[in-house]
């Protein structure tokens, strides 16, 4: 197990360095510079702000020191949120999206396991079929139309939320219901798909001879088995969960973390930019670590191989 732990974290740090450098690498090759939307500033001034922030270096420079930066988890400052660090500014948004991710992946795992469930069990009946018509739906409107409508029914029409912002202790439940339900007809697909193809395999088949009960076969036997596609799904969902949708933060008027994905990169800000998608590179890889312990625990034939 110690061999397997290290071989992840070794691997873990170099997926986030690398996720760094491309980054890094990505913005430089983009025209422009984090202080071209500057309103007329002086040669003189602009000069003086890029010294600075080390932009008169070479590119080698820059990214040495930024990485090490990083690394010492001594975080620089943003280029355009003036006097605030990037860790600073990932603090601040990280609570507010994980608050619309976590029950965001509550409600998807709640909806998204039974359907998928009920499909597999009722094969080629009106269950099944209504089941993946649903999910099919799910995974085809995007968050774009779905959040308006979910924002129209309970905000506009039946007044129980805020169709935005960030003020009520309920502000959290309409972007979570859309994410839930985007995220929720995935988790069915892959909870069906799973199932059903466990529930074709030998093992099963000598239980039903042994004249175990279906629930048995499904809850004791399969289930475990069947959960194992929905697993490695989860890690990367979970990920983008907690670190916040932009479109879903946009419609709902959401100060989360998702924003900042996309600001860094129109505004050139070279530092929040690495920052944010390091820190989404590190909830992955820490998610699918988390994963590999469940998938060796719940089916010893994969074990802890490094």
């Amino acid at each position: 197990m110690l061999r397997f732990l290290i071989s992840r974290i070794m691997q873990g740090i170099a997926v986030i360095l690398a996720v760094l450098v491309i980054t890094f690498g990505l913005m430089k090759a983009a025209p422009g510079g984090p202080f071209n939307k500057e309103r007329a500033i002086p040669q003189h001034v602009r000069a003086s702000l890029e010294a600075q922030y080390g932009l008169d270096k070479p590119w080698y420079v820059q990214l040495g020191r930024h990485i090490w930066s990083f690394a010492t988890l001594n975080l620089p400052k943003s280029y355009r949120y003036k006097g605030m660090t990037v860790g600073e500014i990932i603090s601040q948004g990280f609570p507010v999206s994980a608050a619309i991710g976590l029950p965001a992946l509550a409600m998807a795992l709640i909806i998204g396991v039974p359907m998928g469930a009920l499909a597999a069990i009722r094969p080629h009946t009106f269950e099944d079929r209504a089941t993946m018509l649903a999910a099919t739906l799910g995974i085809c409107a995007p968050s774009l139309v779905l959040g308006p409508l979910v924002a129209l029914v309970f905000g506009l029409k039946l007044r129980w939320f805020n169709v935005g912002g960030w003020y009520d202790a309920d502000d959290w439940v309409l972007p979570s219901l859309t994410l839930g339900l985007i995220y929720s007809a995935y988790i069915a697909r892959l909870m069906r798909g799973g199932l059903r193809e466990t529930l074709a395999q030998d093992f099963i088949r000598t239980a039903r001879a042994k004249g175990a009960g279906e629930a048995a076969i499904v809850f004791r036997h399969a289930l475990k088995l069947a959960c194992l596609p929905l697993l490695n799904f989860l890690g990367p969902a979970a990920a983008g969960l907690l670190t916040g949708s932009f479109v879903v933060e946009m419609v709902f008027q959401i100060p989360g973390l998702g924003q900042h994905f996309i600001r860094a990169a129109q505004d050139q800000d070279y530092t929040l930019a690495m920052a944010t998608a390091a820190f989404y590179a590190a909830l992955i890889v820490g998610f699918n670590l988390l994963v590999d312990f469940i998938q060796a625990l719940l089916n010893p034939r994969i074990g802890f191989k490094s």
